[in-house]
């Protein structure tokens, strides 16, 4: 049976008045929380780290959601009642081992690589309409080669809102931003290997979102 239903922020001090507010009813030995590796992780964690015992639940199934509604204290009382039941026995991700540092690290490097392909793709525009003499100087050349050729260019006499002398900025600050983010797909890139080697499991990849927690009582019988 239900006992009480009361929502709470998603801060340290909403999760404290949450178990405070559980603890009213009871020693918390248990608490089922939903997807515990993205929305429900900083949950799951205090949690864990106060001696409760996290269960992975399950998101109710569409046709459960169409018969009853879907709204937060539904949904709490359903993970409530699934732990109670001993229908959600997954333990909890963890979110703080070598298998978050893993996601962590491959989300870095995933963002300094899609910006450095951004970065070269702009580049290339750029040279496309450059003028002939600066093109047919940079033709041809290997991407490393390009960009050390980009940033060894001197800007010409000409005033630098002419086409020429935008062209040469324009193709050296790009390749300065290439450079600076090949360093930073290196780094996290390293950081990533030195975690794989110590955790052979790939994270998967998570959704990620913000809400409102909402804590559900329960009482057998």
């Amino acid at each position: 049976m239900v006992i009480d239903s009361r929502s709470f922020p998603t801060t340290t001090r909403g999760y404290r008045n949450l178990l405070d507010w559980a603890g009213t009813f009871g020693t918390i030995t248990q608490a089922g929380v939903e997807c515990t590796g993205s929305y429900g992780a900083a949950l799951s964690r205090f949690l864990r780290a106060h001696g409760v015992t996290v269960t992975e639940v399950n998101q109710p199934d569409k046709a459960a959601r169409r018969l009853r509604g879907k709204t937060d204290t539904i949904d709490a009382e359903a993970a409530a009642c699934a732990v109670l039941s001993g229908r959600a026995t997954a333990t909890a991700k963890q979110g703080d081992g070598p298998a978050e540092a893993l996601r962590l690290f491959r989300t870095a490097k995933t963002s300094a690589v899609k910006a450095r392909t951004q970065a070269i793709s702009q580049l290339r525009a750029a040279l496309v309409t450059a003028h002939p003499d600066l093109c047919e100087s940079l033709t041809g050349l290997s991407l490393p080669k390009l960009i050390r050729a980009c940033l060894q260019l001197q800007l010409p006499d000409t005033p630098v809102d002419r086409a020429p002398a935008a062209a040469v900025f324009t193709v050296r600050l790009l390749a300065q931003h290439v450079r600076q983010l090949a360093d930073e797909t290196a780094e996290p890139a390293a950081h990533h290997h030195n975690a794989q080697a110590t955790h052979s499991r790939t994270p998967q990849h998570l959704r990620s979102g913000t809400r409102h927690r909402r804590g559900s009582a329960h009482r057998d019988g």
